[in-house]
């Protein structure tokens, strides 16, 4: 959804835009390009990403800034660089292609790696470890709040059988033969929701995106944009929930009566925008075919209706 992200990005204050999953810079590549009046703070867990960001956006200059944290370290990065303020922030959530394509990071089932599918590899905490050291009804809790998996206790009683797990192969094979013959069948490879949740888990995605959020939206300015693109149902109800905090200033009050509880607006919805790709991009890149774009603009502070005092 590159085309319709840039064009959102169009109408923004002139300032600096987070790009809180730079990645190997595509999207900020592209905001940079179409768009003068913008500046890039890219921010990576992965520091190999980083090191691709960085000689991709090498010819924009002082237009680019690039941090190595997590996106819920938002105020570190702005502090390093002596920035106040954002434009607008957009999160591209999840696994990159090339953290998948490489092997031996261990993010796929498709390749045999060793367990790991760490993001950021200074971190000690693997896949290795949730896999063979999580009691079987922690790893079924896992894999299914992360993965949405049906047959979780039956995978995860499998997978504690077979330890120590090593591979990813391994892995794959063990939680194919947990699933019934008749569910193999059907959406997708067997193993891909586990993968999913046992990534999730290893990098703590979505402990540290609903932080992240509520910190962008307070560092973004009025007329600035939040883009959220989620591949997974877990990311985007937390990313709807966080909008609707940030739209309702969590007011509880009943929509019939004036509000009493101070709830402050900080954002409005940008309604009008594709929240899924179109079918040409979902064949050409079935990556694609998961993801959900939700997008807010700030407003400055603005006491809901009705409020008391």
């Amino acid at each position: 959804m590159a085309a319709e992200i840039v064009a959102l990005f169009g109408p923004v204050p002139a300032g600096w835009v987070l790009d809180a999953t730079v990645g190997g810079g595509g999207h900020s590549e592209l905001l940079l390009a179409e768009w003068p009046h913008l500046r890039v703070l890219g921010l990576d867990r992965d520091e190999t990403a980083l090191a691709a960001a960085g000689e991709r956006l090498a010819r924009f200059g002082e237009r680019v800034r690039l941090f190595h944290c997590r996106f819920d370290r938002l105020h570190d990065a702005m502090e390093a660089f002596s920035i106040d303020s954002l434009s607008g922030a957009l999160f591209d959530l999840g696994v990159s292609s090339p953290q998948f394509d490489h092997a031996d990071r261990g993010f796929s089932y498709r390749n045999d790696a060793p367990l790991d599918m760490r993001m950021d590899r200074s971190q000690p905490w693997s896949a290795a470890d949730v896999v063979n050291g999580y009691p079987v009804e922690q790893l079924s809790a896992v894999i299914h709040r992360f993965g949405d998996e049906r047959f979780a206790n039956r995978i995860a009683r499998a997978i504690v059988a077979a330890r120590p797990v090593e591979s990813t192969a391994r892995l794959a094979e063990i939680v194919v033969a947990a699933i019934p013959a008749p569910a193999r069948r059907t959406g997708g490879h067997p193993a891909k929701r586990t993968f999913q949740a046992i990534r999730i888990e290893v990098n703590g995605e979505l402990d540290v995106l609903g932080p992240a959020l509520d910190e962008a939206i307070e560092a973004t300015v009025p007329g600035g944009r939040v883009a959220v693109l989620s591949y997974h149902s877990g990311e985007d109800r937390l990313v709807k929930q966080h909008f609707r905090e940030a739209v309702t200033g969590g007011c509880t009050c009943p929509a019939e009566l004036p509000c009493v509880c101070d709830a402050v607006q900080t954002v409005r919805l940008v309604r009008g925008v594709p929240r899924q790709p179109n079918e040409a991009e979902r064949t050409a890149n079935r990556r694609a075919a998961s993801a959900r774009l939700r997008v807010a603009e700030r407003i400055a502070d603005t006491p809901r209706r009705g409020t008391v005092g």
